[in-house]
């Protein structure tokens, strides 16, 4: 029973699996982070484009 219990306290394939589950944590994290900070701009970049295409109207001339 102490040999098993040995190797099972040798055993590190378990906690490779949880470092690569944390890593892909992380990166999933950054990535909503970069795309709600990326949304936000985009939705301020439009919003001043379409101020400044209404504000000229159909009928102006460029």
């Amino acid at each position: 029973m102490s040999k098993i219990f040995a190797r099972f306290m040798k055993d590190e394939s378990g906690a490779t699996a949880i470092e690569y589950g944390l890593i892909a944590a992380l990166i999933s994290v950054a990535l909503i982070a970069g795309a709600t900070t990326l949304g936000g701009a985009l939705n301020n970049q439009f919003s001043r484009l379409a101020t400044k295409l209404n504000s000229v109207g159909p009928n102006a001339t460029p």
